[in-house]
């Protein structure tokens, strides 16, 4: 118990500014599940949702007392989605591992798979907006933006289209501004480095897809 209420209460101090320890090292778990997604490993599912849990208490400033003091319900509440669309990527990845040997085939999404995930980014994001606006969420537009094209991007890689990498960089696109004007800023630069591994992370599978023409067509 001493060592979880250590690990709550230490910060960092860089140029005056506080910044938690659990925001650093939850978003370095964050980064090793995209290293871990991008290479199609099984262990990028569990590694992502340890850090989930640390990132809920940290967007979820005014309940556990960050230096913010802000709530980001987008934020946090995606840490929770996260956590169950994670568990189904993980189930689905470790049983295709056992099945074939391979945890996912990279492939792209048929026509009515993209309409799909256009109309929900659309409606989630403008269903969210007003949720979020409702419960006092700070940037509840970027917030609703943020939060479904994340749960959506999470969704396609469980499902291995390759698609979901661009979705991810909407969602970069939007989050760094956002966690900035909130001074979240560790969050902030795994944005900026994240969005390296998804530029990265598309190109490595859609090589892996171009090598398997038969599967990435069917």
């Amino acid at each position: 118990m001493n060592v979880l209420q250590a690990l709550f209460e230490a910060e960092l101090h860089i140029a005056g500014r506080p910044i938690l320890w659990r925001e650093i090292i939850g978003n370095g778990f964050g980064i090793a599940s995209a290293i871990g997604g991008m290479r199609r490993v099984v262990w990028a599912w569990p590694v992502g949702m340890v850090g989930n849990a640390l990132l809920f208490t940290v967007f979820m400033g005014a309940l556990f007392h960050t230096p913010q003091d802000l709530n980001l319900y987008g934020q946090a509440g995606r840490q929770l989605l996260f956590v169950a669309v994670s568990t189904y990527g993980w189930i689905r990845w470790w049983r295709a591992e056992h099945r074939s040997g391979e945890a996912v085939l990279p492939h792209w999404a048929t026509g009515r798979q993209r309409a799909g995930l256009l109309v929900a980014l659309v409606v989630g994001t403008v269903v969210f907006a007003q949720i979020f606006e409702y419960i006092g969420s700070y940037g509840n537009w970027a917030e609703a933006w943020i939060f479904t094209g994340s749960v959506l991007a999470t969704y396609g890689m469980a499902k291995g289209w390759t698609e979901f990498w661009l979705v991810w960089l909407g969602v970069d696109a939007v989050g760094v501004p956002q966690l900035l004007l909130a001074g979240f800023y560790p969050s902030a630069v795994l944005y900026l480095v994240y969005a390296g591994f998804v530029v990265w992370g598309f190109a490595v599978w859609l090589r892996v897809q171009r090598a398997h023409p038969r599967h990435a067509a069917t």
